[in-house]
């Protein structure tokens, strides 16, 4: 039996709690290939962007780009990518991000590189 919400439009003076049945309603549908290959597409794109964000964060604003690039990573894995190398490698470059930022603070006491020595 398929319940439906009430349609207020039709029965205003239906009770809240009330639970209509409406036969004529169209079944659901699942979404068309084109909607699927869309959201495939948009996971692919986050699954990059983890995965350039990662790398350029190892060189540069790693506070910002390290967590960035791990929660896209994770999103992509979420939505089902067909780049899961790729997402991966972002969770992973994300992670050294934040391995790099700790390891600069503690050896340096700030939050910036310093290649000079």
């Amino acid at each position: 039996m398929t319940l439906a919400l009430l349609d207020r439009t039709r029965c205003p003076d239906a009770a809240p709690d009330e639970e209509a049945v409406d036969r004529h309603a169209a079944p659901e549908k699942a979404p068309d290939a084109a909607t699927r290959r869309a959201l495939g597409r948009e996971a692919d794109g986050l699954a990059v962007a983890s995965f350039v964000l990662g790398l350029v964060g190892l060189l540069v604003f790693n506070i910002v780009l390290g967590p960035t690039a791990i929660v896209m990573a994770l999103l992509a894995l979420v939505r089902h990518t067909r780049r899961r190398g790729r997402a991966f490698l972002g969770l992973a470059l994300g992670v050294a991000d934040l391995v790099v930022l700790g390891v600069l603070v503690t050896a340096n006491g700030t939050v910036a590189w310093s290649l000079g020595g």
